[in-house]
């Protein structure tokens, strides 16, 4: 007879230390990287952990009695979700509530002030030239601003930001003594910046005498109409120091001149005559912060607008560059107020510009946040603002982990019962589990903004279930190789194939569910689909390089081998003759030739 194959069976078991030594490795090196972030315990959700609901409702505009449909609202919806994302707030929820209203919950541990101030500024966003611009209250900055030279850089300014770095432009249709607005942040953080010129590809000219289309104002000269008697008498009378006329100011038609309050720097006021709206928010496609090389340690904000938009830029911009200051000022106008009011170097065309100035990275992000995010299709206001109390939830927690402490009790005095020794190599590997699943969490908070809400722990405990089940499946097939009459250690080798088949089909299954439920659905639902796909990968990794291994080793210790009553694999409860261990007969001493 041909001598038995070793190949396959012996490299299989020969070497299972190391699957085990890896995951070993695999456990220190994750929690030594979670102890050294600092970051020890997994991220809670607003149910968990409390925080912010803000309820923010729809109102109709005029002109515009249809405009609250489903349509706007779910635009509404993805876009402060975006809105919400670009300030790094995670696990936030953004979800209709009735025809008018949207519900935003924003979990505690982020800067809810922050994401209130631009959530909450739902208006849409305009660009409007500005006629005059002066200070106002008691506070107010300067009427006349620093004068500048030829080159647009501005001189020192009081404002909180732009005393470190001017803006260096490119060269204006401008005489020397027109004076340069100077940079500055609001309460928001939105800062209020030096210059808007064209990004670098293409470079126009901003140089040579303008045309006399481009001298032309981008608002119209005032006349001796009543209209514009009564816009001048309110800006003469505008005090945006009081929340009250502040509130009423920035309201107007989009082809009439209007008067707008902006803060400069904190509880420091100007007001603003603009004129009709050159450019709509909804045209711009891209807008991010990026760093300002020519600016040691600034930041700037990059622009992109579609073609229609561009086509718009480049016709107000031309104009603009022509007028002295501060006529050729760019006002970006959110929520009835001027966030930021830069000024024009020159023509911009190719769609693409830039906001450069006194910019910190943050107010750079913000105002970034403002352009890319801040056109929503309907106009809304706040109506109730709520902190939630993470008693409830914790209750709810409370329950949902004595259930699932339940839960597991009943699955390990179960395989006690049925696999006595067996039991503890599944008990093992839902040790480790469990504490790979607890410091991926803990590291994913920091790492990618996962929270751990009370969905989550729900899909974490279902997958007990599933972990529970590869064991199972595996424990059965070697049990079946022993009673079609093989010893321990190869039935344990054969039975893996078959095993690994079905435990694969059955985790991509879980898995496939999983993916499925995160892309459909939203908010606390995908914190269960996260929890459940995450958990169904660990159980793969540890029933690979954990649960087999270990049996492996197992199987060449006397108590499974020999098939102890206590093992799990008692001959009689088999149904197979002792021993399970085939001994070794003597060699004939005189063999015979066949």
């Amino acid at each position: 007879m041909a001598a038995p194959k070793k190949g396959r069976s012996a490299s299989t078991q020969s070497k299972p230390g190391r699957a085990l030594a890896l995951i070993l490795i695999a456990i220190v090196a994750l929690t030594g990287g979670m102890f050294a972030s600092g970051h020890t315990k997994p991220r809670l959700g607003i149910d968990l952990a409390g925080g912010t609901s803000i309820t923010l409702t729809a109102i109709n505009e005029p002109g515009q009695p249809n405009a609250i449909n489903k349509t706007n609202m779910d635009t509404a919806v993805e876009i402060m979700n975006r809105r919400v994302n670009g300030l790094g707030v995670s696990e936030a929820e953004v979800q209709t509530q009735g025809n008018e209203n949207i519900i935003v919950n924003i979990p505690k541990g982020t800067d809810s002030e922050e994401a209130r101030d631009q959530v909450g500024t739902t208006a849409k966003l305009y660009f409007r030239p500005v006629v005059k611009v002066e200070g106002s209250g008691a506070a107010a900055l300067p009427t006349t601003p620093p004068s500048g030279d030829a080159s647009g850089s501005a001189s020192p300014s009081p404002s909180k930001s732009g005393d470190k770095n001017a803006d260096k432009g490119t060269d204006k249709a401008t005489s020397p003594e027109s004076p340069s607005p100077t940079g500055s942040a609001t309460s928001q953080g939105r800062a209020v910046t030096d210059a808007l010129k064209a990004d670098p590809t293409p470079t126009p000219s901003g140089s040579g005498s303008p045309k006399a289309s481009d001298k032309a104002s981008p608002t119209p000269t005032p006349s001796a109409d009543k209209a514009t008697q009564d816009l001048e008498a309110a800006y003469a009378k505008l005090d945006c120091s009081d929340p009250k006329q502040r509130a009423a100011a920035g309201k107007g038609k989009n082809d009439q001149p209007i008067i707008a309050c902006g803060e400069e720097a904190p509880k420091v006021w100007s007001k603003f005559l603009l004129g009709p709206v050159g450019v709509d928010g909804t045209e711009i496609t891209k807008a991010q912060a990026i760093l300002d090389t020519q600016n040691a340690g600034g930041w700037k904000v990059v622009m992109d607008f579609d073609s229609q938009g561009s086509k718009k830029f480049l016709d107000v911009t031309t104009k603009l560059s022509s007028q002295p200051s501060p006529q050729n000022q760019f006002a970006i106008v959110l929520d009835d107020e001027v966030v930021s009011h830069p000024e024009v170097n020159g023509p911009i065309t190719g769609g693409k510009a830039e906001i450069s100035g006194s910019f910190t990275q943050e107010e750079a992000q913000n105002l970034s946040n403002m352009l890319s995010y801040g056109a929503l299709p309907l106009t809304f206001k706040e109506s109730s603002v709520t902190t939630v109390d993470a008693a409830l939830g914790g209750e709810q927690l409370h329950a949902g982990l004595i259930a699932g402490a339940i839960g597991l009790a009943l699955v390990v005095l179960y395989l006690l019962v049925y696999y006595r020794g067996l039991s503890f190599i599944a008990i093992a590997s839902l040790l480790v589990s469990a504490a790979l699943t607890y410091v991926i969490m803990s590291l994913l908070g920091p790492a990618i903004g996962f929270a751990l809400n009370l969905p989550a722990v729900c899909g974490a405990i279902v997958a007990i279930g599933i972990t529970a089940d590869s064991f199972i499946v595996y424990f059965e097939r070697v049990r079946d190789e022993i009673r079609e009459g093989r010893t321990l250690r190869p039935a344990v080798e054969r039975a893996w194939p078959r095993a690994r088949r079905t435990i694969l089909v059955s985790d991509f299954v879980s898995f496939l569910a999983a993916a499925v439920l995160f892309v459909v659905t939203v908010g606390k639902v995908q914190g269960f689909a996260f929890t459940l796909g995450l958990t169904t990968l660990l159980d793969v990794v540890v029933v690979f390089f954990f649960t087999k291994p270990l049996l492996t080793l197992m199987a060449r210790r006397k108590f499974f081998a020999g098939g102890h009553r206590w093992s799990g694999l008692d001959p009689k409860s088999l149904g197979v003759q002792p021993p399970l261990r085939r001994t070794r007969r003597p060699a004939p001493a005189d063999p015979k030739e066949a």
